[in-house]
């Protein structure tokens, strides 16, 4: 690693720190450690790279909560379908998915994410055609390559079309089979560390995808390995129409039951919860990761996220995958978050800062990184964002993080990941965008054309 350090002079910074403090100064990255950040000009570093930050913007780096990556490759497909129509039309396209066409598509997917603010991704990877390969590994090498911290979540289902549930036979794996291989991807992958790159995630994909028995040894497989747990939940009427019939239940009453809440679960979606079940959530500490783009695109609903957050659950955001959000950008997710908030709860139910909570600290907190990411205080790791503001588009919005959530989404002058240049004039350093635009145009074409 580069050791030279980086200085950021003369930005707005907001650091969301203990005291959320705000100001125009600098800050000073060494390694892959933030060791200074304050008001007032930087002190002079022999040797440094300077960055001057007027008419910038600098916070802690987005955390997307919840992808799937793999999806980049099958973007615009039933593009006017309800969640459970459009599973049933692409089910049959991901069945011939293999470990090139989920590597490209994690590299495209995460270089959006990159020029989008993001320097911590979650991905929730549940589908593994039997002649697929290691498509797990396919992706945290993408990962590695693009330089994103990664958390990927080793998902599953093991219950098929002829079973009740909604997935081909094809792509169900048996319970047995899938805990050997999810804690397989644990000894092999998972980094515990604070520098950490890279953690493992045990993800059962849903609970029309996956029967109780997988769902219950996944949660007590994750608690002996020490690592986190992450399920679709409460996304759309149809599954709380199917956890009805099926199990007699709600969905969160269904999966915690089987041992899924806790500070150590979070879920995807979490738009129909009811009141009482928001106060569970609350209080147990269970994390949710908020799609707003998504959930509006399947027309799914609206998450009480405002709620979430006031009974005590972290709210994080996520994209969703490509094939229901097809922008795949992070900073969108916090204008629609705070728009959708207020549309539903009235024009006090979130502010911009709190936006900008959900994508950095909320984030960080549900992934376990609150002590090395979401913040921008000495000691923690350097991943951060400087945003340009000083454009036509943004220049005269007098506060930058309302400029920031609420204007069209700023060039991103410069992300750091672990101290490291990712994005740097707009421009991701880490892959050839256009060569890679060119072959996931390949890899969607012959997807499409073999299940035609």
């Amino acid at each position: 690693m580069d050791t030279t350090p980086i200085v950021i002079d003369r930005a707005a910074v907001v650091t969301l720190d203990r005291t959320r403090r705000e100001f125009t100064g600098h800050l000073v990255v060494e390694g892959n450690r933030i060791v200074a950040v304050g008001a007032g000009p930087a002190p002079v570093y022999d040797g440094a790279r300077v960055i001057d930050g007027r008419g910038c913007l600098l916070t802690p780096g987005f955390v997307n909560t919840h992808q799937h990556l793999y999806q980049w490759a099958t973007r615009g497909l039933a593009a006017d379908s309800t969640l459970f129509g459009w599973l049933t039309t692409l089910y049959p396209v991901w069945t011939g998915i293999d470990d090139v066409a989920v590597h490209l598509a994690a590299q495209a997917a995460l270089a959006q994410l990159a020029r989008t603010g993001c320097t911590t991704a979650a991905d929730h990877h549940y589908l593994f055609p039997r002649d697929g390969k290691d498509l797990l590994e396919a992706e945290i090498i993408a990962a590695a390559q693009l330089g994103m911290r990664f958390h990927p979540a080793r998902g599953s289902m093991d219950l098929s079309q002829k079973d009740g549930g909604l997935p081909p036979d094809s792509v169900v794996e048996d319970r047995d089979e899938i805990l050997t291989a999810t804690e397989h991807a644990i000894n092999r992958w998972h980094d515990p560390s604070p520098d950490s790159m890279l953690r493992i995630v045990v993800g059962p994909c849903s609970p029309f995808s996956v029967t109780g028995d997988l769902m219950r040894d996944a949660a007590v497989l994750a608690r002996r390995k020490g690592v986190r747990l992450h399920t679709h939940l409460a996304e759309t009427t149809d599954e709380s129409d199917y956890c009805r019939d099926h199990f007699g239940s709600t969905p969160l009453e269904y999966v915690a039951d089987l041992g899924w809440t806790g500070s150590d679960v979070w879920f995807a979606h979490g738009i129909h919860f009811s009141d009482a079940e928001i106060s569970r959530l609350g209080a147990s500490g269970t994390g949710v990761a908020h799609c707003p783009s998504s959930n509006a695109r399947l027309g799914a609903g609206i998450a009480r996220a405002a709620d979430l957050r006031a009974a005590g659950s972290p709210v994080g955001l996520g994209v969703d995958g490509a094939a229901s959000n097809e922008a795949g950008s992070l900073v969108e997710e916090l204008r629609h978050a705070l728009l959708f908030a207020r549309a539903r709860g009235g024009p006090e139910a979130l502010d911009v800062r709190a936006a900008l909570e959900m994508a950095t600290l909320d984030g960080a907190r549900i992934l376990g990184r609150e002590d090395d990411i979401g913040s921008l205080e000495v000691g923690k790791l350097a991943d951060l964002a400087l945003w340009r503001l000083d454009t036509l588009q943004h220049a005269d919005i007098t506060d930058p993080v309302a400029a920031l959530v609420l204007g069209t989404p700023p060039p991103l002058e410069l992300l750091l990941i672990n101290g490291r240049p990712v994005v740097e004039h707009d421009t991701v350093l880490t892959v050839d965008e256009v060569a890679l635009a060119a072959q996931v145009v390949k890899v969607h074409q012959q997807l499409v054309t073999r299940a035609s």
